[in-house]
């Protein structure tokens, strides 16, 4: 029986530390943030201090960008539009000796919550 990407994201989320809107929100002052949406999801609004970079592409740039290679023993806050592309970054950020926070409910539980959005320059 082949998997589905529910099922891949469900399996991800076993091995990962999810957290909620709430403590972000308290600690995302302190916290590299990292946006794995599509560009175009990106500038419609992201979170303050957002870097984006995609899902996709992600294993082969993170190294590439400073506030991430320097430093892989502080928590990362990762997101998408609804938590299941985080769910799979934060399990591939792990094997890179990253330590992610996958944010619960993405970007559209952020914003329910009244979290604080920026626009990208």
């Amino acid at each position: 029986m082949a998997l589905t990407a529910m099922d891949l994201v469900a399996a991800a989320k076993q091995n990962i530390r999810e957290i909620s809107v709430a403590d972000a929100q308290g600690q995302a002052a302190g916290m590299r943030v990292l946006d794995v949406r599509e560009p175009a999801e990106y500038a419609a609004g992201c979170l303050p201090g957002a870097v984006n970079i995609p899902r996709g592409v992600l294993e082969f740039k993170i190294d590439n960008i400073p506030v991430f290679k320097d430093d892989k023993q502080s928590p990362i806050l990762v997101y998408c539009q609804s938590g299941g592309r985080s769910a799979l970054a934060a399990e591939a950020l792990q094997k890179l000796g990253y330590q992610p926070l996958s944010l619960a409910g993405g970007f559209g539980a952020w914003k329910d919550a009244g979290g604080a959005i920026a626009t990208p320059a």
